[in-house]
């Protein structure tokens, strides 16, 4: 694997248990506000154009507004957590996976497989990007982040990648993490306003609420069980 793709696609090992990374604190270092104008979306890039075109055919509106909130939280994420790595990190990677982490939930795909959403997300996320072009470093790099978004836990290792999007997307689904206290203090208020106001949630938590449970109902042994009361979470929070 070159040293450039490891840096660009996120390869590196981070620990599952975010709260060693943020040393049992809300953030490593104090959020600034970076507000969407701030951070480059690469539409440039004809892969991530292409994809933001299937995602946005495939998935509801809620859907594809969460995958680019999550999108803008993983780059202010980056930018001021993880800034040692942040200069050789691709975009176009980043935005690719945030647009189709969640493409296993489309409805013609959620009842398509007996694998849980997001694992047969995962590959066919690959199987897409491969597809359309992009290279099979990057394409392998979206779809373990994929598989991996909602793997909670304090053991082991997971890509900075997936540990990015992992903390966007439970940001923006539960707006608390279970082993960082203070989490929400990671990102700047103004930051989290600013995203909101580009891309509204219309009811994004009832959403979601809804895709879990019909994913354990179709699948009563999905990976989304291992989360306790997952639904229930979600509606508590936030519309």
């Amino acid at each position: 694997m070159a040293p450039d793709e490891v840096a660009q696609n996120g390869w590196h090992a981070v620990p599952r248990d975010a709260g060693v990374i943020f040393g049992g604190k809300p953030y490593v270092d104090k959020p600034g506000p970076l507000l969407v104008s701030d951070m480059a979306f690469p539409s440039e890039d004809p892969v991530v154009a292409k994809v933001r075109d299937f995602a946005a055919e495939k998935l509801p509106r809620q859907t594809l507004h969460h995958s680019m909130r999550v999108y803008y939280y993983s780059t202010a994420i980056m930018a001021q957590q993880f800034r040692e790595r942040a200069a050789g990190f691709s975009a176009s990677t980043l935005a690719l996976t945030c647009l189709l982490h969640d493409v296993g939930t489309a409805r013609e795909l959620l009842a398509a497989s007996r694998m849980s959403f997001e694992f047969y997300g995962g590959i066919k996320a690959r199987e897409l990007v491969v597809g359309l072009g992009g290279a099979q470093d990057q394409a392998d790099a979206v779809g373990e982040a994929i598989i991996r978004h909602q793997d909670l836990g304090v053991d082991g290792t997971i890509t900075l990648l997936g540990q990015v999007v992992q903390l966007a997307t439970v940001f923006d689904n539960v707006g608390a993490h279970p082993t960082v206290d203070g989490y929400a203090e990671m990102l700047h208020e103004d930051t989290r306003e600013d995203v909101i106001r580009a891309f509204p949630r219309e009811g994004w938590l009832g959403c979601f609420a809804a895709t879990v449970r019909e994913e354990i109902r179709l699948k009563p042994w999905c990976h989304t069980t291992h989360i306790p009361d997952f639904a229930s979470r979600i509606e508590g929070i936030r519309s």
